[in-house]
C-alpha cells in the first residue's frame, strides 16, 4: 500500500473524526425546529450535508448547530470550512473569550463541551490572508474575515421546578365548577421552543378526602386549580376548612422519559358574601333625581364583573363595578308590581363564576288611576208594573290601583236622567253600583231612560258610564171590540174561495207592536165544519174573515159566529170579558148552480162485434137547484154511439171492430135545463175487448226462392205470418203439415218463435222441381182459428256458390223464325219507301238552271 505524504493523511484523519462526530449528533437535529433564528431552510441544509455547512465566505455568515454536552473526543470537529480560498493564509479565529474554539486547517473545531443553558449561542470572527489568483499581477495581500454563529442545540438536562416553595390558594364558597381559583407554576431551563422545556401539571392526592375524594381539578397544561361538580355542591369550611393537594410537574409533555418535581398546595376554604340581597319595596313614580341606589351585592373571591337579567325594560335597572344596583327611571305599578332580577358574576373573560342570585323588587301604589267601566254604555229591562226597590241593573268601575289599599274604594252617583220627567225615577247604591227602581210605579211613563253614573275614588279622579233603561210594557189591557155584534153580512153562494166577509178589530191600551199589544184571534162557535178562517194583519191587529170552503144555500143559508180576542201572552192584572168577545152573522144568498157529475171520467168496456143498440155507460149527475140536465156527446166523429138526452144512457150505434180502433175517447156534456150557459163536462174512455175473430195468414213472397239438392246443411226457407187479433187470441202461431205421409216425408217445419218458422228438406235428395207444400197456420186462441196453405217450393240442384241451376226452354208467346224474317221484310220496305219519297221531294225543289239567262231577270238567291 502506497504511503500518503504527512499532510494529506492528517486531512484526512480530521475528516473521519469530524464524520464519526455528526453521526454522533444526528439524533440531536432530529427532534428540533429552526433553531437560534436560523432560517429553516439553513438548518435543513446543514442536516442534509452537516460536512459541508459552511456557506461561502466572500462576506456571507455560517450558521452552525451543535449540541451541546458532548463526552467525545477533543478536539471535537464542528466543521469544515471548505469554501476558503485554495490560496489562503493565516487562518485565526476571534469572538470567543473563553477560548474554546479553534481553526486546525480548513476545520473549526471546539475543545470542551458546550452548555446551552450557559450560553446558547457564540459569534465567531475567521479572519485570512488570499493570495492573487492572475500572474504578472502585483497586488498586496490584505486579511479578509466572515463570522461563523455557532448555536448551542439543547438537550433536556434539566428538571423543571415550582417557582414558590410554598403554593398556597383560597376557594370561596359558591365557586361554580370550573372556574379557577389559583394556578401552579413551575419553569424549566430547557430551551422553551422545545419539548424539553414544554410542562404538564397533574393533581396526585388530595388531603383530607371529605366530604369526597375528587373535590379538586387541575388543567395539565395551565396549572390553574379549580372545583369539580362535587366539590362545588358539597363543599364547606365547617367540615374542612383547609385542603392539601400533593402536585406534580412533568416536562417532556409528561412522557415516560421525562423529569419531574412533586410539591404541596395548601387550599383554604373561606366563606363568601355572595348571597341574594333582601327584597326591595319602591314607590311607583318616584320623584328622582335618578338612577337611585336600591341595593348592592359583593363577590368576596377573585376580581369580577356584574350584569343583570331579567324581565323589565331596558336600562330600567343597572349595576356598577362595585355591585350597587340602580333604579334608573319611574316604575308604574299598573304596569309591573314586581322584578325579579338576576345578578350575573363573572370573571373578566366571561365565565360565570358562581350561581346568579336575585333581587325581588315590589313596587308600591299611588292613588294615579281613576275608575273606569269596563263598557262606556249598559242597556238594562224594567218592567212597567215594578214595585219600588226592584233591581234593575248593577254597574261596576275598575280602579288599577293597588286593590289592598284604600285607592281603590269606589263612590257612585247618579248624575244625569234624560228625559228628566218625572224626577226620581231611579236610584243608584252609592257603594255597590245597583240601579234600582225609586218611583212607586213606572205605568205611564216614558219608554226609555239614559241614565249617567259617575264613579269616583278617594281623591276625587272619576270616569261616567250611560245606561239606558227601557220601560218594558206588560200585558195589564185585554183587547176590547168596538161592538158587540157585526153583520150581517150577505155572501153569495158561489162566492170563490179566500173571499174577505168582513174584517174587525179589537183594540189593545198596551204599548202597540209588544207581544201585549199583539191580539190573537179564534172563532169560538160556529164554524164546525171550519168555512171561514182568520186572518190577522200583524201590524195594525186588524183580523180578517176568509171563505175557506165552497158555500152552498141548500145545505146551510146562515152562520152565526162567534169571535174572541186575547193576548198571546197571559194578562198580568184583569181578565177577559164580554168586550173581548163579538158575533158575527153571516146570510148566504142563493145562486142558480150548474149542474154536477157523479165522476170526472168513465172507464167503459165493450166486447167487439156486440150487437148495436146495448147500453155500456149510464152517466150519472144532478143539480143543486133542481132544474133538468140534458146530456149530449162531443168527440165521437165516426157517430159510434149515442146518449139520452135526459137518462144519461150511453148506446153503441154499430158493431164495432177492435182490429180497426182499439179505444175511443168522448167528452159528456150535461147543461141546466133552464139555463144553457150552465154546465159540467167527463171524459168516457170506451175499451174495445177483442173477439178471436182473424185467421192467421202467411206474410211475404215465397216464389223467388229455392232449396238445393242433394239438401244443404241449415239451408231453409222462413216463413212468416201474422194474426190481426190481440196477444190473448192471436199469441203463438202454430205451423202444421198436412196429415200426408210423403209430404211429412219430404218436409220439415222448425218453429224460430211466435211467428216464424223454418221450412227445410227432410229428406237428403229431393229431385228438382217445383213442388206444392201443403200446411195449416192457426192461432192459439181455444177454439182456435186456422189457415191452410198450398206453398209453391222450387228445389233445384245448385252448384258451388249455392246459386240454383235451371234449364233453359222455350217461353209461351215467343215468336218462331218465319215470323222474325216477315217482321224484318216489312221493316226494310217501309225505310225504302220513305227514302223514295224523301228524294223525290228534293228533286222538286232544285231545278237545273238554264245555262244563258239574263241576269236582269234571275231572281236572287236565296
Amino acid at each position: 500500500m502506497a504511503k500518503l505524504p504527512r499532510k494529506t493523511s492528517t486531512l484526512l484523519l480530521k475528516d473521519l473524526i469530524f464524520a464519526g462526530t455528526c453521526r454522533r449528533i444526528w439524533t440531536f437535529w432530529m427532534g428540533y425546529m429552526a433553531d437560534c433564528g436560523a432560517a429553516p431552510m439553513l438548518i435543513t441544509a446543514l442536516i442534509l450535508a452537516i460536512p459541508y455547512t459552511i456557506a461561502p465566505c466572500s462576506g456571507a455568515n455560517v450558521k452552525i448547530g451543535v449540541p451541546e454536552n458532548y463526552d467525545g473526543i477533543f478536539p471535537w470537529y464542528l466543521a469544515k470550512l471548505s469554501n476558503l480560498p485554495s490560496n489562503y493564509s493565516e487562518l485565526a479565529v476571534s469572538g470567543d473569550e473563553d477560548g474554546i474554539f479553534g481553526i486546525d486547517g480548513q476545520f473549526l473545531y471546539a475543545t470542551k463541551p458546550l452548555d446551552r443553558e450557559k450560553q446558547p449561542s457564540y459569534s465567531l470572527q475567521v479572519s485570512f490572508r488570499a493570495s492573487p489568483v492572475l500572474q504578472n499581477i502585483r497586488t498586496s495581500m490584505h486579511r479578509q474575515s466572515f463570522t461563523v454563529e455557532v448555536c448551542v442545540i439543547d438537550k433536556n438536562d434539566n428538571v423543571p421546578t415550582f417557582k414558590k416553595e410554598t403554593m398556597r390558594g383560597s376557594v370561596q364558597l359558591g365557586l361554580l365548577k370550573g372556574i379557577s381559583f389559583m394556578q401552579v407554576e413551575a419553569v424549566d431551563r430547557d430551551d422553551r421552543n422545545t419539548a424539553h422545556a414544554e410542562l404538564r401539571f397533574s393533581l396526585m392526592e388530595q388531603t383530607p378526602r371529605i366530604p369526597s375524594s375528587q373535590m379538586f381539578s387541575m388543567d395539565s397544561i395551565s396549572g390553574e386549580v379549580s372545583l369539580t361538580e362535587e366539590g362545588s355542591s358539597t363543599l364547606d369550611p365547617e367540615m374542612c376548612g383547609r385542603y392539601k393537594l400533593q402536585v406534580m410537574v412533568k416536562d417532556m409533555a409528561g412522557k415516560a422519559n421525562a423529569f419531574f418535581t412533586t410539591g404541596t398546595v395548601t387550599v383554604e376554604v373561606t366563606g363568601n358574601t355572595w348571597a341574594s340581597p333582601d327584597p326591595v319595596r319602591l314607590q311607583e313614580n318616584l320623584p328622582g333625581p335618578y338612577p337611585i341606589p336600591i341595593s348592592q351585592v359583593k363577590w368576596s373571591g377573585s376580581q369580577a364583573e356584574y350584569s343583570l337579567e331579567g324581565e323589565f325594560p331596558e336600562m330600567l335597572f343597572t349595576i356598577s363595578r362595585e355591585g350597587v344596583i340602580y333604579l334608573n327611571a319611574p316604575l308604574d305599578r299598573e304596569t309591573q308590581d314586581q322584578f325579579l332580577i338576576s345578578i350575573v358574576v363573572e370573571r373578566p373573560d366571561g365565565r360565570e363564576i358562581a350561581k346568579p342570585v336575585e333581587l325581588r323588587v315590589m313596587v308600591g301604589d299611588a292613588n294615579d288611576n281613576r275608575p273606569t267601566f269596563p263598557q262606556a254604555q249598559y242597556h238594562a229591562v224594567v218592567k212597567e208594573l215594578a214595585a219600588r226597590g226592584t233591581e234593575i241593573l248593577t254597574v261596576q268601575a275598575a280602579d288599577n290601583d293597588d286593590p289592598k289599599t284604600d285607592n281603590v274604594r269606589i263612590f257612585y252617583r247618579l248624575v244625569g236622567q234624560i228625559p228628566e220627567s218625572p224626577r226620581a225615577l231611579f236610584r243608584v247604591d252609592r257603594d255597590s253600583g245597583v240601579i234600582s227602581v225609586q218611583a212607586d210605579s213606572m205605568e205611564g211613563t216614558a219608554p226609555q231612560y239614559t241614565l249617567t253614573i259617575t264613579a269616583e275614588d278617594a281623591k276625587g279622579l272619576n270616569s261616567s258610564c250611560t245606561v239606558v233603561v227601557t220601560v218594558q210594557d206588560e200585558n195589564n189591557n185585554p183587547p176590547a171590540f168596538a161592538q158587540h155584534e157585526y153583520g150581517p153580512f150577505h155572501v153569495p153562494e158561489d162566492a170563490p174561495l179566500a173571499t174577505t166577509v168582513t174584517s174587525v178589530l179589537a183594540r189593545d191600551a198596551d204599548v202597540r207592536g209588544g207581544d201585549s199589544w199583539q191580539v190573537d184571534y179564534r172563532l169560538e162557535s160556529g164554524n164546525e165544519e171550519e168555512v171561514f178562517t182568520l186572518v190577522t194583519d200583524k201590524q195594525t191587529n186588524e183580523v180578517s174573515l176568509v171563505l175557506s170552503k165552497v158555500l152552498d144555500f141548500e145545505r146551510e143559508s146562515e152562520y152565526i159566529l162567534v169571535l174572541s180576542a186575547q193576548n198571546p201572552v197571559p194578562l198580568v192584572r184583569g181578565r177577559y170579558g164580554p168586550a173581548s168577545t163579538a158575533t158575527v152573522s153571516i146570510y148566504v144568498d142563493d145562486v142558480n148552480e150548474g149542474p154536477i157529475l157523479s165522476q170526472s171520467h168513465y172507464e167503459v168496456t165493450v166486447r167487439e162485434g156486440e150487437e148495436p143498440g146495448r147500453v155500456i155507460a149510464t152517466i150519472r149527475g144532478y143539480d143543486p137547484d133542481s132544474h133538468p140536465i140534458r146530456y149530449s156527446l162531443q168527440g165521437d166523429t165516426k157517430k159510434y154511439f149515442s146518449i139520452g138526452k135526459y137518462s144519461g144512457e150511453l148506446k153503441t150505434v154499430q158493431a164495432l171492430d177492435r182490429e180497426e180502433n182499439s179505444t175511443y175517447t168522448m167528452e159528456v156534456i150535461a147543461v141546466d135545463g133552464r139555463n144553457s150557459s150552465l154546465s159540467a163536462s167527463t171524459l168516457v174512455t170506451v175499451q174495445i175487448l177483442d173477439v178471436n175473430d182473424n185467421s192467421p195468414v202467411l206474410v211475404g213472397d215465397y216464389s223467388w226462392k229455392y232449396l238445393c239438392t242433394p239438401r244443404w246443411e241449415d239451408q231453409a226457407l222462413v216463413l212468416a205470418s201474422r194474426d190481426s187479433d190481440g196477444p190473448q187470441h192471436g199469441g203463438r202461431l202454430n205451423f202444421s203439415l198436412r196429415s200426408d205421409a210423403a209430404v211429412r216425408r219430404n218436409w220439415k217445419l222448425t218453429p224460430i218463435n211466435d211467428t216464424h218458422t223454418n221450412l227445410s228438406l227432410n229428406i237428403p235428395y229431393l229431385a228438382p222441381e217445383v213442388y206444392t207444400v201443403p200446411f195449416t197456420i192457426s192461432d192459439s186462441s181455444s177454439p182456435p182459428r186456422s189457415t191452410f196453405i198450398n206453398l209453391p217450393v222450387t228445389v233445384c240442384t245448385c252448384n258451388v256458390r249455392g246459386n240454383c241451376k235451371i234449364a233453359a226452354k222455350p217461353l209461351e208467346g215467343m215468336p218462331t223464325i218465319q215470323s222474325a224474317v216477315g217482321i224484318l221484310l216489312g221493316t226494310f220496305a217501309v225505310i225504302g219507301t220513305i227514302l223514295i219519297i224523301i228524294f223525290v221531294r228534293l228533286s222538286y225543289q232544285n231545278p237545273k238552271e238554264p245555262k244563258e239567262t239574263n241576269q236582269e231577270r234571275a231572281p236572287l238567291k236565296i
